[in-house]
């Protein structure tokens, strides 16, 4: 049969299957389900509610025009900003990155200018929608960008100028679908989680694979604020409070004292007192042990520079994580947020000085420890002793076969435990690390934070740490990145450098998060984010006739390799009857067979 023929016979093929799959009866559809399978909503009302504009204002947002059923897209967010700032001369627009998509993402700087005496005033830095379905802080800004500019409030200007990302995730937020976020309270559809490259964003400070996240640390850089605050809503169990908010760590647990000090004695007081007034309930956001038995407690912990409170904590900035309660409606979402990020303004003008002698205290410091690995506290470390909950019943659900809760929509209180940390693994910080020239990819993402660095022009030998991974394991995927688990084992070596090599001193404003970055035990470390995947893969052999007998007088000469060879054959019978697994594994205890397998190509300079 020609070839001709036989592509003609097979199209003719195609064309039946696909008469006769289109003839095939359609699946039925799914049944349409509820709207919304949210517990009862608990009664509010509060004077905020009065910061809503009127039907007929001209100034009317989007979300208020539609009674914060909806929010809007990302096109009428630009328009309605384009046009105010048009309307005013206090308000500015500039485009500070690309996302994925290539979409520009917009800030707008509200500012009366310069100061009395010619200075920049300091920057606050807002921004919404990091999670793009967690959008109040979006609406929230919007509302009150034109009170500044065209409702008198101008006044929160006088010594600091507002700097409002209005969407951060923006290719994530015009995903919108009434299935995301299905927990909260409204908006009726909402962005996704993810970027375009599904990449959490809240989880990409430290290691900065995304444009959005690399965009945002250059703003940092640019405008190292006096604070920085990241809008949100939670997940996790029904409460009473509507508003609540948090820093690195939660205070307690912060490396740089001196700005969570600000944030716990003079940030928490004056914002819960302006929500309170405005008929809020806010508090310090309350991680929960376990959603399905609350009164387990809540965690309070150490946090890493992969979050933008822990990046803020470890470059020295004060930030602040909102977390508003997602089971309350939007519309008093919203209002909580205007609240919160005006009380925010008026504060930092009040406090500018402080903030700076407090970042300028922080950054001075040099901490010669970091704490890598910690565990629950045996003991509570504190107790709330009228948590402000909210009743609920179990049932038994056809579909999963287990109890499931049920919210009742009835205020309770509950005894809650604060639920600490202890450390478990801390590492003594070098006075600097070597990082191969080879390693762009590594060198790059320092220059983009900021971290200082020199670039060895000559050869240099010197006594170095050397780290070894022992067992390592790809972990799932996560952000686009294969994480990396393992044991490490530290050694002593000399070795020579070649020109190129780069040193980073942990002597330096940013060492702690060079810290993070490189110390191989941080969760946070490139390593840990499986930055080298070369360094996995195994050195080439040879023929087993030649391994054996290498192996055999390695097993003669060396006690060490013999009782640990030993020891596992005992341990494993699956290894001790594998040959091939027997020679892998004595072979790969060869010294200095291969200068990257499994050898972390940093190097520690005690």
């Amino acid at each position: 049969m020609s070839k001709r023929m036989s592509r003609l016979l097979g199209f003719a093929a195609l064309c039946v299957a696909g008469a006769a799959a289109a003839q095939q009866p359609s699946p039925a559809p799914l049944p349409e389900l509820p709207a919304s399978v949210l517990p009862p909503a608990l009664p509010w009302s509060g004077s905020s509610e009065k910061l809503i504009a009127g039907k007929d204002d001209p100034w009317i947002t989007p979300a208020e025009q539609a009674g914060f059923a909806t929010t809007p897209r990302y096109a009428e967010v630009e328009a309605w900003l384009k046009r105010l700032d048009a309307a005013s001369p206090l308000i500015s627009l500039e485009s500070f990155g690309r996302t994925g998509e290539g979409r520009d993402m917009l800030l707008v700087r509200a500012s009366k200018g310069r100061d009395a005496s010619g200075a920049a005033k300091p920057d606050v830095l807002v921004q919404a929608g990091i999670h793009a379905g967690e959008i109040d802080g979006k609406d929230a800004g919007l509302m009150l960008l034109r009170d500044i500019a065209l409702r008198g409030k101008d006044g929160l200007l006088d010594k600091v100028d507002l700097v409002f990302v209005p969407v951060y995730n923006i290719d994530g937020h015009e995903q919108m679908s009434r299935w995301n976020f299905p927990a909260l309270r409204g908006p009726a559809e909402k962005g996704y989680v993810g970027n375009s490259r599904n990449i959490n964003l809240n989880r990409d400070y430290a290691k900065a694979d995304a444009p959005e996240t690399r965009a945002m640390i250059g703003l940092l850089r640019r405008l190292d604020p006096i604070l920085y605050v990241d809008c949100h809503v939670s997940d996790g169990f029904d409460m009473q409070y509507d508003i609540s908010f948090t820093y690195a760590g939660w205070g307690r647990y912060a490396y740089h004292r001196a700005t969570a000090d600000w944030l716990q004695d003079r940030f928490g007081p004056n914002v819960t007192a302006a929500l309170e007034k405005a008929g809020h309930i806010p508090t310090i956001y309350p991680s929960p042990i376990d959603t399905r038995e609350p009164t387990r407690g809540i965690r309070q912990a150490p946090e890493g520079p992969r979050y933008s409170t822990g990046y803020g904590d470890f470059i020295g900035v004060p930030t602040v994580l909102v977390e508003n309660h997602m089971m309350k409606p939007y519309r008093q979402r919203v209002l909580g947020t205007y609240v919160l990020l005006e009380a925010a303004l008026k504060l930092a003008g009040q406090d500018a000085d402080m903030i700076a002698r407090a970042k300028a205290s922080d950054r001075a410091s040099r901490p010669g420890e970091m704490l890598t690995r910690w565990k629950p506290a045996a003991q509570p470390i504190g107790w709330i002793e009228q948590f402000k909950g909210v009743a609920f019943d179990t049932y038994v659900s056809p579909a999963t076969g287990r109890r499931e809760q049920k919210w009742l929509g009835r205020p309770v209180h509950w005894r809650m435990p604060i639920i600490g940390q202890e450390p478990v693994e801390q590492v003594r910080l070098p006075k600097a690390w070597w990082v191969p020239a080879a390693q762009a990819d590594v060198i790059d993402r320092l220059a983009l934070h900021g971290i200082r660095y020199a670039v060895l022009d000559a050869p240099r030998t010197l006594a170095l740490d050397r780290v070894r991974l022992v067992d390592p394991r790809s972990m799932p995927v996560r952000d686009a990145r294969i994480p990396l688990e393992t044991q490490l084992r530290h050694e002593t070596v000399t070795e020579t450098l070649p020109a190129g090599t780069v040193r980073i001193s942990a002597d330096q404003p940013l060492g702690l998060l060079a810290a993070a970055l490189l110390e191989p035990e941080s969760q946070d470390s490139f390593l840990a984010w499986g930055f080298f995947p070369e360094i996995l893969a195994a050195p080439s052999g040879a023929e087993d006739f030649v391994r054996a007998p290498m192996v055999e007088a390695l097993l003669e000469r060396g006690a060490e390799v013999r009782a640990a060879f030993q020891a596992k054959l005992a341990a494993d019978p699956d290894f001790a009857a594998d040959a091939d697994a027997r020679l892998d594994w004595l072979y790969g205890q060869l010294p200095d067979r291969s200068p990257h397998h499994l050898i972390y190509p940093v190097r520690r300079e005690r």
